[in-house]
């Protein structure tokens, strides 16, 4: 029996995320891997074309980042960050993200990734508020197509549908409104003359009145929807979504869970827009994957009230590992390093070849409805161009790619994905390129 048949065989006892029987029969089993490619156990080489799932910022074997971890763990592997203690390595990372991603936001909660960072984002509403006097501010709207974890509450704040049959009910409190989706933005939602992006927003607005402004605590959004599509918005949405949030007394959080510390060529996405949220989800990218880690980042506002609290009321919220010694010390490593590279950048620069690439590819391919991207982070999707109707191919692409040494995922049944490393060059872009028209040839030859 070969060594392959064996390890599947044995990968039957893990209980895979988003686990059904069916795609665990032959998955690849990946045993190391170098730059942005990564090689399995039967020695084939691939490219990692969503630089793990978005967050392997640096590549593969980064031996810094190993060191890291490593000097950590010979000094201080672990220990409480409840208070009364802390410790060096969460005390310096905290100071160097203060005022970082946003002036405003120089408080930080550390957690192990993004659903926690939500769910935690999620109770510093309700405690704002309720400190505020205001205890029924806790409805949170978000959007279709958005993703910010599977955990009960983010889960009931995720807006995909498929996340949700078999583990109901939600979490009530819950809604959601359309996205900012220019190729897929439903005509008879938008008035004359108006635009994407202040459709979008106004929805927003009409939500809030709705539900009633006295009952919404708090408005999520990723600043570029990753695993809802990679859906761009118009330049328009996002100040306009700021100044719906002001005007009604509802609090701003912007998911960067995917978007953070790179990724889009800003080093935090609203920056483009001009845009600050008053609570901030992060996680990837802070450690390129390394080690889990995530947290939340809160405005002056915000911590003012948490810090003036009695005892009796304070910011009852834990997790055993917030703040853990060698994920923070991998992450101050992590930051050093994007820095020093400028990642952000190079995600600048070769995301626009990127994504001119694929625009090529969609002239050439009349299945490819919709081509969009921001930064090293783009899709392209398979439709009617007209009437938007599914092309039902996207499997098949992304087989053909696989055969070919690239690597990455179709969301939904039409929408490839692409979100490489941020330390990509010019000439793997090329071959990613090349290999989607080849894949794209045979498919629909």
């Amino acid at each position: 029996m070969s060594a392959p048949t064996q390890l599947l065989e044995k990968d039957q006892h893990l209980l895979h995320p988003l686990h059904h029987p069916s795609t665990t029969q032959a998955p690849l089993i990946f045993e190391s891997g170098h730059g942005i490619w990564l090689k399995t156990v039967e020695g084939k080489e691939y490219i990692d074309g969503l630089a793990g799932l978005w967050n392997v910022l640096l590549g593969h074997g980064n031996l810094e980042l190993a060191d890291a971890a490593r000097d950590q763990i010979a000094t201080l592997a672990y220990c409480s960050s409840y208070a009364g203690s802390s410790n060096l390595p969460a005390i310096e990372l905290a100071d160097r993200l203060a005022g970082f991603a946003y002036p405003d936001l120089n408080t930080t909660f550390f957690t192990s990734g993004g659903a926690e960072s939500n769910e935690s984002a999620f109770k510093t509403v309700r405690f704002y508020w309720k400190r505020l006097g205001k205890p029924n501010k806790t409805k949170v709207i978000s959007r279709q197509n958005a993703y910010h974890g599977i955990t009960l509450a983010a889960m009931s704040a995720t807006g995909m549908s498929v996340y949700w049959p078999m583990f109901e009910p939600r979490v009530p409190g819950f809604s959601h409104i359309p996205a900012p989706y220019p190729f897929r933005f439903p005509a008879d939602q938008r008035r004359e003359g108006e635009s994407v992006g202040l459709a979008a927003a106004r929805a927003l607005e009409e939500a809030i009145i709705r539900e009633g402004p006295d009952t919404v605590g708090a408005f999520i959004a990723e600043p570029v929807q990753g695993a809802g599509g990679v859906i761009v918005p118009p330049d328009d949405y996002f100040p306009a979504i700021r100044a719906i949030c002001d005007k009604y007394e509802v609090l701003f959080i912007a998911d960067e869970v995917i978007t953070g510390f790179g990724r889009t060529g800003d080093w935090f996405a609203l920056k483009r827009w001009g845009v600050a949220p008053d609570i901030m989800s992060f996680a990837k990218g802070i450690t390129s994957g390394y080690q889990p880690l995530g947290g939340i980042q809160i405005s002056d506002a915000i911590r003012e009230v948490i810090n003036n609290a009695p005892p009796t009321e304070r910011w009852m919220h834990a997790y055993t590992y917030s703040g853990h010694p060698t994920c923070c010390a991998v992450a101050n490593k992590n930051m050093d390093i994007l820095l020093r590279l400028d990642v952000a950048g190079n995600a600048r620069v070769l995301g626009k070849r990127l994504l001119d690439g694929l625009q090529a590819l969609e002239a050439e391919f009349d299945v490819i409805g919709d081509t969009r991207g921001l930064g090293l982070m783009a899709a392209i999707e398979f439709a009617d161009r007209e009437t938007k109707q599914p092309a039902q191919i996207g499997e098949k692409v992304r087989k053909a790619c696989l055969q070919r040494g690239l690597f990455t995922r179709v969301i939904g049944s039409d929408i490839l994905a692409f979100a490489p490393p941020l330390i990509i060059s010019a000439e793997e872009i090329n071959l990613i390129l090349q290999i989607v028209g080849e894949a794209l040839a045979e498919t629909t030859k």
